[in-house]
Order: structure tokens, then C-alpha cells, then sequence
């Protein structure tokens, strides 16, 4: 159980700045405070860090990098900023946003540059909400690399990465002020660990049932397609310590995971032309809104489960995710050759989903908006065969948490901050607002980096 100890007895030993949690936000954190000429500990709770990064399509969001100059790509700091205000309903963090928006491009440059990193830009569609092209992520386009990598970075600059280290208390003083952390061991051993500046990228609180049932009750028996670990431990800490909570309703869902196989299904199926239909053979709702609010509409649907349907074209975009790869060598992404053996291997009714098709092609034909207010102008048909997923929709990560200031500095209710504590990623408030209609693509692993970066530094600079 995460707890706040206010005690004055003695630590184990001291370290100049810790960080708890070893995903996107922790590894960025060390790699700027290792910068800055501090030595950084991460403390990770499993024997080998990966946490809702490895989980993830490894992709964050940023304007004008070398990447996008490479591709011939324009774009620009204000749109990338408009762009997640505008998903977000004008509810983003103001703060927040204006830190993420202008820092996102230095942070991909300088992971690439500086760590070798090598992000590419996705050329071949556009995701949902983004003006621009502007999503970059490594060569196997999954997160499982990207965490890897980071790894890597940190190992070789000398970072100190404790593994096995599940962090269960922190050691304040009643100002707040953080003094140091409780480590348990898997042998049950416990360490108490000073520290002069303390950095939380632990995440959000996804995998406590408790939590989700309290701010994001519509998924309080989804499936969670985040780490276990997430159990809100940034979130309960912050709160003994007198932070204030922000958009603790926020978070983002997908509605294309494969069902029963638990893995993600690229949206691109559905933006380069393809559709969602329920059980029954019929489209439920406007995909085009987005991945994250798919996941209501799809668990509104009977059973909870819905059907991707597409093309050979689309499955070929699609390839260039290990996700999609791996999806199709477990045998999800089915092939039909006609509407009518589709609908067998669907278990559906053949008139229904033949009429469905007709529509969908009727509209692109036309160019026309559909009834749920999807667009379907310079959209090309699908062509048998037909490619088909079972899918469910699912809770990945929550957006709301601690609130924090443009150096990631976490703060109390009357905006002050506490002496040195910060957050970044998942510990901390995203820019989605308060619920999963605000959450545009890339905004998690957008606050883990960019936020982390920001962490580190800020840490480095209170302990110099």
C-alpha cells in the first residue's frame, strides 16, 4: 500500500536524485539530470523496465524536427498546440500544453541526435485530430523497441538503474518536503533511500480497479491494456503530500484491441478506408473520431465487441506495425474473398453486412458525410479480398494526475509548488482534458518524454 511516512529516522544511504519508474518519462528524466551533470538513480519495480511504454506503438507526436524536414513535412509549434487543444474541447492544461507543444521536437532531436535514437516520420496516413504528419517512432514502429532503446541510452551513460525496487513509501517532512523513498525487495527486504530531489514517473493509476471505478466509472470492468503496476501510487503519494489533482477523469482508451488475442490493432485500418460494424453487421458510430473514445462505442455494442473490417491495401500499411505482424500470425486478421463468405466467417447475417458495404462505398463514391457525421470524401474503396478483426475496446492509460507547472514541478491547490518533488508522464496531468474524447494520438508518450526531459533537468538543477 503507497504511504507517506513523516519520520526523521536516518536512510540506508543517499542518492542526489531519484526517479521512480523506468518507462519513457523515467529513462528521459535520467538522461537530462545525467546531463545536467547530476547522478540519477531509477528505481524500477520490475527486473527489467518496460511498464505501458513497451505496450504502446512507440510513437510521440512533434513539429519541426529533422525528421519532418527530412520527409518535407511543414508544420509548426502553434498548429501542433491547436491541434491538442482542439481535441481536448479548449480543456488541455494551458501550462502544460505550451510545455509539451515546444518542447516536442527538441526532445525527438535530441534522443536521436544525442542517444541515436533513429525516429522516422509515418508519410503513408494521417491520424485523427493531426493537421500535419508528425508522428515518429523507431523502425519496428512498437513501443517494446523504443523502451529498449532507452534502455540502452541509459545504460551507456553510466545511469544507475535498480531493478527489483518497488518503491511502497515515501519519507517527507509535514512542509512536504520529500525526503526519501521506501524500497521493498522480492525477498522482503526494505531499504530506505534519501534523496535531495525525487522525480515520480510511475505512471497513472489504471491498473487500481478502485480508482477507475471512482473517476472513469464507464470502464470499471474494461480490459486493461496497460502495466499492473500502475496502481496510482504517484497519485495516492501526491495527495498525502498535499497536491492537487487535475482531469482525474482523463485517460485514453482504444476500441481495437484483437479479442480474445490482447493485441492493438492499428488504427490505420480504419483511417486508410476502413469501418467498424457490431456483431449484428452494422456501423455504430463516426470511427473517425479517434482510437481513445472507440473504446466507449465499442463496449456499448452487444458483447462488448465490434469487427474492423478493411483491405488487402490497408492490411499492407498496416504491416509496418510489429503489433499488426504479430496479430496476423496469431491468426486474428481473417480474409474473406467475397461479402457473402465474409459474413460466414463473421457469423452474420449475409444481407446485412452486404448492405453495409454498399453503403460505405456508396458514400465514398459520392464523396459524402454519413449519418454519425464521418466524411467520406477521397477515401478509396476496399477491394476484395476483405480483411477482418475481432476486437474489444479497452483502458490503456489514464491522463489526469498530479497538477505541475511548466518545469514539472508538482503543485498544491493555491499553485505553489512543493519544495522538490516532480512528475512527468502518467504521475503527471496530461493535456486531454477530463475524459477520452480529448485524448489525441501520441499524448501519453508525449507527456512521458517530453514532461520526463523536463523532470530531469529541473531535478538537476535543484541539487546543484
Amino acid at each position: 500500500m503507497s504511504q507517506v511516512l513523516f519520520d526523521d529516522e536516518p536512510f540506508d544511504h543517499t542518492v542526489p536524485v531519484a526517479i521512480v519508474g523506468g518507462g519513457a518519462a523515467g529513462l528521459c528524466a535520467a538522461l537530462a539530470a545525467r546531463e545536467a551533470g547530476v547522478e540519477p538513480v531509477v528505481f524500477e519495480r520490475d527486473s527489467l523496465p518496460q511498464g505501458s511504454t513497451a505496450l504502446s506503438a512507440g510513437l510521440i507526436p512533434a513539429p519541426c524536427t529533422a525528421a519532418q524536414r527530412a520527409a518535407g513535412i511543414a508544420d509548426s509549434v502553434e498548429l501542433f498546440a491547436r491541434d491538442i487543444q482542439a481535441k481536448a474541447h479548449g480543456e488541455a492544461d494551458a501550462v502544460v500544453l505550451q510545455a509539451v507543444a515546444e518542447g516536442a521536437g527538441p526532445a525527438i532531436d535530441w534522443l536521436t541526435e544525442r542517444h541515436g535514437l533513429a525516429f522516422t516520420v509515418i508519410t503513408d496516413f494521417s491520424y485523427p485530430g493531426h493537421s500535419a504528419r508528425r508522428m515518429h517512432g523507431l523502425a519496428s514502429r512498437a513501443g517494446a523497441e523504443l523502451i529498449d532503446r532507452l534502455r540502452a541510452a541509459a545504460e551507456a551513460t553510466g545511469i544507475e538503474l535498480v531493478t527489483d525496487a518497488h518503491v511502497t513509501a515515501l519519507v517527507a517532512t509535514p512542509e512536504g518536503r520529500v525526503r526519501g523513498l521506501v524500497v521493498s525487495r522480492p525477498d522482503g527486504a526494505k531499504e530506505r533511500i534519501g534523496c535531495d530531489a525525487l522525480v515520480l514517473a510511475c505512471n497513472g493509476y489504471g491498473g487500481n480497479r478502485a480508482l477507475v471505478a471512482t473517476h472513469i466509472p464507464a470502464l470499471k470492468d474494461a480490459l486493461y491494456f496497460g502495466h499492473p503496476g500502475n496502481q496510482g501510487d504517484a497519485v495516492l503519494w501526491g495527495q498525502a503530500l498535499g497536491a492537487e489533482m487535475k482531469h482525474m477523469g482523463g485517460h485514453q482508451g482504444h476500441g481495437s484491441v484483437a479479442h480474445p488475442h490482447g493485441i492493438l490493432i492499428s488504427w490505420a485500418v480504419i483511417m486508410e478506408g476502413g469501418f467498424q460494424v457490431n456483431a449484428e453487421g452494422r456501423r455504430f458510430w463516426n470511427e473517425a473520431q479517434g482510437y481513445s473514445e472507440a473504446a466507449l462505442a465499442v463496449l456499448d455494442q452487444p458483447g462488448g465487441i465490434a469487427f474492423d473490417i478493411f483491405d488487402a491495401r490497408i492490411a499492407g500499411i498496416a504491416r509496418q506495425f510489429e503489433d499488426f505482424r504479430r496479430a496476423e500470425a496469431a491468426g486474428a486478421v481473417l480474409q474473406a474473398e467475397s461479402s457473402d463468405e465474409l459474413a460466414r466467417r463473421l457469423n452474420m447475417d449475409p444481407q446485412v453486412i452486404r448492405a453495409t458495404l454498399e453503403s460505405v462505398a456508396d458514400l465514398k463514391r459520392r464523396g459524402g458525410t454519413d449519418h454519425a457525421g464521418r466524411d467520406w470524401s477521397g477515401v478509396p474503396q476496399l477491394e476484395s479480398p476483405y480483411q477482418a478483426v475481432r476486437v474489444t475496446g479497452a483502458l490503456f492509460h489514464t491522463q489526469g494526475g498530479l497538477a505541475v507547472d511548466r518545469r514539472a514541478r508538482v503543485l498544491r491547490p493555491d499553485g505553489t509548488p512543493l519544495p522538490n518533488l516532480l512528475a512527468a508522464g502518467g504521475a503527471a496531468v496530461g493535456v486531454s482534458g477530463p475524459d477520452a474524447s480529448g485524448y489525441l494520438s501520441g499524448n501519453g508518450l508525449l507527456t512521458a518524454v517530453v514532461l520526463g526531459r523536463i523532470a530531469g533537468g529541473e531535478a538537476a538543477r535543484q541539487v546543484l
